[in-house]
């Protein structure tokens, strides 16, 4: 086998994030549910936008924030994602190459814009998510390489991608690339409610080996195996899946195979200002991590301090390299 030309290449919704400070009664007066991530119209996108207060704009996209984490730390990394010929899709596109990323996926000439999504975060630092799927919903076969895929270790995938049916052919088509070529596939389940849409679908894809490495958080696992016992699902999960990774917030994360648990506890952090990105900067640590050959525990530690770091300031994506960080810490 040829060695990778990168260390891990994502493929995700293409999004910008407009990211505004909130109260719990602003969500409750737009009827949003606290925590979660609807999927809206454009009508339902510009009213959110003209009653939310002052609001940053940076790219985002779950899939999207992972792999500038993983060039943060100095990995290998291209992204696959689609945008529109429009001025969001031209700060998308500016924003991810910036980072050293790899991304060449063709722009769509016509059809909906791009994709946004509008985070509220509460004071509490839990963010609540409206997303228009916009351009990013036509992702499709077409704008998946096998030779691309190919030439990365990882490939990594994120659930919401189940939801538009194109989106769902490319994702497959890219596992069967990775496969072939000897490469390793990894999932995120995204959310619980994406997990709600998709419970047996996702099982299937671990069962039948289509994903090798599976992400999730405490409520997501719960969600999957309908329980509300983290240990049984932990042990449900050991059945299902190859290898898996379960976030506990504060409490670290397990990581999951067939003959042993390993529990990796949380960096420790001075506020929590933000949680938006938490999960996708602890899939970036890990999967660099894993990419790079180290062991479990050392994979675990890298994504704990890459969640802390997101956690700490507004926005999905870091604020500081990653990399310097993470050698400040003895973890590079």
């Amino acid at each position: 086998m040829t060695a990778p030309r990168y260390d891990v290449l994502g493929i995700g919704n293409a999004i910008v994030d407009v990211i505004a400070r909130a109260d719990d009664d602003f969500l409750i007066k737009q009827n949003m549910q606290k925590g979660g991530m609807a999927l809206i119209d454009e009508a339902r996108a510009d009213a959110i936008y003209e009653a939310m207060g002052p609001a940053t704009e940076s790219s985002g996209g779950s899939a999207a924030n992972t792999i500038a984490g993983v060039a943060s730390l100095g990995g290998r990394a291209a992204f696959v994602g689609k945008v529109r010929e429009d001025v969001l899709g031209t700060v998308f596109a500016h924003d991810i190459r910036a980072l050293g990323v790899g991304f060449d996926t063709p722009r769509a000439n016509d059809g909906p814009s791009t994709a946004r999504c509008y985070i509220m975060v509460t004071p509490d630092g839990e963010r609540t998510m409206n997303t228009y799927l916009g351009a990013a919903q036509n992702l499709s076969p077409a704008d998946i390489d096998p030779k691309l895929i190919g030439d990365a270790a990882i490939t990594y995938l994120e659930g919401y991608l189940w939801d538009p049916p194109h989106a769902k052919e490319a994702f497959r088509k890219a596992a069967k690339a990775a496969h072939d070529a000897g490469r390793t596939v990894a999932l995120t389940l995204s959310d619980a409610f994406c997990v709600d849409r998709y419970r047996d679908e996702f099982l299937k894809l671990m069962r039948d080996k289509t994903v090798d490495l599976v992400f999730a958080n405490e409520a997501e696992l719960k969600s999957l195996y309908q329980t509300a016992d983290f240990d049984s699902g932990i042990s449900a999960l050991r059945n299902d899946a190859t290898l898996a990774v379960v976030t506990r917030s504060e409490k670290g994360c397990v990581v999951v195979s067939k003959d042993h648990t390993l529990a990796v506890p949380a960096a420790p952090i001075d506020a929590l200002v933000d949680t938006t990105g938490a999960g996708d900067l602890f899939a970036a640590g890990f999967l660099f991590g894993l990419a790079t050959g180290r062991d479990h525990a050392a994979c675990g530690k890298l994504a704990a301090l890459a969640a802390a770091e997101v956690i700490q300031h507004i926005g999905a994506r870091p604020a500081v390299s990653l990399k310097a960080l993470a050698q400040e810490n003895g973890l590079l």
